[in-house]
């Protein structure tokens, strides 16, 4: 082991702690439970916009109100 002033060692030390800290304070934030379900809404939101998708869905939505509308006629 090569001899290193005691100076040296410690701004190695330094560096190694600030990195470790920016690195924590990452995956503090990506583990962040509000920021996963903002992401996720976002994602479902931009998935529901699609035309095709919304078509799709007011296409069920339609059904769905028919055969409420049907049963309750028959009733």
């Amino acid at each position: 082991m090569a001899n290193r002033d005691p100076d040296s060692i410690k701004r190695d030390i330094d560096q190694a702690r600030d990195q470790l800290a920016l690195t924590v304070d990452s995956l503090a934030e990506r583990a962040n439970p509000q920021r996963l379900a903002d992401d996720v809404k976002s994602a479902v939101i931009g998935f529901v916009k699609k035309p095709a998708v919304a078509a799709s869905l007011a296409g069920a939505g339609a059904l769905v109100v028919f055969v409420v509308v049907r049963r309750i006629k028959n009733r």
